[in-house]
């Protein structure tokens, strides 16, 4: 009896000191993410999925930081890779937690990030998965504002495919769902109003109103993304862009 309570013991010591340490991780991968040192906190999530592997905060975190990093990255192969590594862990996340909000917008985020980067039919299905995997993260979570973010960028793209592009939707899918201008911009706002400060909603929404011939509402998107204060990596590029925008729409 003694030495099954001594093992026991054992045990629970070892789970606590993995929990400490887990929660630790997370604590400074946090901050990191916050100075913002994406790349660092990226390597201190990594870390912490090697003590709870299972983690869907640290994996959704993966797969987003990825995405981000990936995307500033000179080298193709490299950019290639890091948008890989999203898609690995964003499936991981999918696989453990099917019905999570979190997992699913974490896939659509991967798949958003290559959509630009593919063509014909591979553009195809990635738009189709696209819609699918932000759909059901707004039916767990109507207050997830990257899947509406994701379902402004699903419109916007659907209803910009070009004529080839339509005919392979036909051909493949026999179409896709209506899409619209007016539901990009329509889910760019919702988005807006659960995160006030997601800069890279407002770039997208001023591009999909000025889209809609409605420049006025692009730049007035444009001039409020300038005074917010910069949160991730990206929001230096987003801002440059933003700013050479009004330039030229102006």
């Amino acid at each position: 009896m003694k030495f099954f309570s001594f093992l026991f013991l054992i045990i629970f010591s070892a789970f606590n000191v993995f929990a400490q340490d887990y929660a630790a991780l997370i604590k400074e991968a946090d901050r990191l993410e916050a100075i913002p040192d994406e790349k660092a906190a990226f390597l201190k999530f990594k870390e912490a999925l090697k003590v709870q592997p299972t983690s869907l905060y640290a994996l959704a975190k993966c797969s987003e930081l990825c995405c981000r990093v990936g995307g500033r990255e000179k080298s193709t192969k490299v950019r290639d890779e890091y948008y890989a590594a999203a898609q690995v862990y964003a499936k991981t996340a999918l696989r453990l937690y099917p019905n999570s909000d979190e997992a699913n917008v974490a896939m659509a985020f991967s798949i958003a990030k290559t959509l630009m980067l593919k063509s014909g039919k591979e553009k195809i299905i990635a738009v189709k998965e696209l819609k699918s995997y932000g759909d059901k993260a707004i039916t767990q979570n109507p207050k997830n504002f990257k899947a509406w973010h994701v379902l402004g960028k699903w419109n916007y793209e659907v209803s910009n495919l070009n004529a080839i592009e339509r005919t392979a939707v036909k051909v493949i899918y026999g179409g896709l769902p209506a899409a619209s201008l007016k539901n990009s911009i329509m889910y760019y706002e919702k988005a807006k109003s659960l995160a006030p400060n997601f800069t890279l909603n407002y770039l997208e929404l001023a591009k999909a109103y000025n889209k809609n011939d409605e420049k006025n509402k692009a730049l007035t998107q444009l001039n409020y993304l300038l005074a917010i204060r910069n949160q991730t990596e990206d929001d230096a590029r987003i801002k440059a862009e933003a700013q050479s925008l009004i330039t030229k729409w102006n």
